[in-house]
């Protein structure tokens, strides 16, 4: 499904990405993992095109390296950005409609789907973005860029900042999407919820792949989680 070689990504002139490899496979829930500032963002916007990147990204068997944010996005790539940036102004129901790349083919996920998924949503639907919580804007992001059909999605830190009953609603939910066929690259920094979820995951330090794994083998490798992850 995804396959990243040896990418390399930068800011202006700072190197932040050194050789990062990863893949991600049909229908699994990949996660990145790592303390802030290590480069899981700027893998997943380097995927995406938003950042300058050299290296290979190949998304069902096309080359992404290169290519302008919008193209990735018509190819099944979803992202879902950390801070969020749903249109405040819109409702609920006008949000989600811009998330819909093609108007003439119905694709696996519907207005009712994301409703269902998300009964709140439904209460909501003539609500403006804006006024909704924290937790309401996630979970609407979440839905705008499922309703575009993507074959894969990458959501940044998903849970940041909400209470633990929604905490563990978007997880039961990330379950549900990967269950349709959706394959999906997460970065998040609660290491239960990673380690709960995911097929594999991956740890990052310093720009660059330092750990590779089952949720399993990352709970032995006692040295990696107090050199990479704990605090």
């Amino acid at each position: 499904m995804l396959a990243v070689s040896d990418l390399h990504a930068y800011y202006g002139k700072s190197h932040i990405l050194h050789g990062v490899t990863l893949r991600v496979n049909e229908g699994e829930i990949v996660s990145l993992l790592g303390r802030n500032g290590v480069g899981r963002s700027t893998t997943i916007k380097a995927i995406m095109g938003d950042v300058h990147a050299e290296g290979s990204i190949r998304f069902r068997d096309e080359e992404l390296c290169g290519l302008p944010p919008y193209v990735i996005a018509h190819k099944g790539l979803g992202y879902v950005p950390e801070n969020r940036d749903i249109f405040p102004t819109l409702t609920v129901r006008q949000n989600l409609l811009l998330g819909v790349k093609n108007t003439r083919h119905a694709g696996r996920w519907s207005m009712d789907d994301m409703f269902r998924l998300f009964p709140s949503l439904r209460e909501r639907a003539d609500t403006p973005g804006g006024v909704l919580s924290g937790g309401e804007q996630q979970m609407l992001t979440i839905c705008r860029t499922l309703i575009g059909d993507p074959h894969l999605i990458m959501i940044d830190e998903p849970t940041e900042g909400l209470a633990p009953m929604l905490v563990k609603q978007v997880a039961e939910m990330l379950v549900r999407i990967a269950e349709r066929g959706v394959s999906i690259l997460l970065v998040e920094q609660k290491l239960t919820i990673a380690l709960t979820i995911s097929r594999r995951v991956y740890v990052m330090g310093h720009g660059r792949v330092v750990f590779e794994g089952a949720p399993d083998d990352l709970r032995r490798a006692e040295n990696v989680r107090k050199e990479w992850l704990e605090v």
